[in-house]
């Protein structure tokens, strides 16, 4: 599915996915919400596995759109495609549940292949892109307090503070255990872990996690 809001943006690429046998355009929406009305009137089978998402739209913009799909249909993989790579916008993509972050200059090829791992749930990202959202992380996590987190991830740190698996956790919250997974690598990764426990320890020594009660 290809959301823009240029017909000329979406005729093109349209134009050629469909030489790509590996792909098919299934639909188009001129901006957020006429692709959200489009995907409510789908049964699942007619949903698309991947959606080219534009960032700067009227209405809701991509960021906007991309976490209200990602919210309602986990299983659609996302990538952004725009001419922005400011370092709060990139990052802004990603936290939303973008799987990858594309500017409109690449090559067709390049644009392909980013597609390619998309569908596989794999970022794709040019060094460019991936040192703006590096950055966009610090900036993030040096304006808060608590590493940068949004509340679900928090929530997730919580109950891995309290030593619940992942199927327990997505049991709790009423998401996909794959849901819960990618959860954890942010979690691991905005905080510069490199395992459940040390997030558990991080979670207790800032006082996030719930005090054990005595007996």
């Amino acid at each position: 599915m290809i959301v823009d809001d240029h017909e000329m943006v979406r005729t093109g690429l349209r134009t050629y996915l469909m030489l790509e046998p590996r792909f098919e355009v299934i639909a188009e929406a001129s901006g957020g919400q006429a692709a959200l009305d489009w995907l409510e009137q789908q049964t699942e089978d007619r949903r698309p596995d991947l959606i080219l998402m534009d960032m700067m739209m009227p209405g809701m913009n991509g960021i906007e759109t991309t976490k209200a799909i990602t919210d309602l249909y986990p299983s659609l993989k996302i990538v952004m495609l725009t001419s922005f790579l400011e370092d709060d916008k990139v990052y802004a993509a990603i936290e939303a549940g973008a799987v990858s972050y594309v500017l409109k200059t690449v090559s067709a090829e390049e644009l392909i292949y980013a597609l390619n791992g998309a569908s596989k749930g794999m970022p794709v990202m040019t060094a460019d892109v991936s040192q703006a959202l590096t950055r966009g992380l610090r900036q993030r996590t040096a304006q808060s307090g608590d590493e940068g987190l949004t509340e679900r991830e928090k929530e997730v740190l919580l109950l891995i503070a309290e030593g619940r698996s992942n199927k327990e956790i997505g049991e709790e919250l009423h998401i996909s255990i794959k849901t819960v997974k990618t959860h954890v690598s942010n979690l691991l990764m905005k905080c510069e872990l490199d395992d459940r426990t040390q997030l558990a320890v991080l979670a207790h020594r800032k006082g996030w996690a719930k005090k054990e009660t005595g007996s």
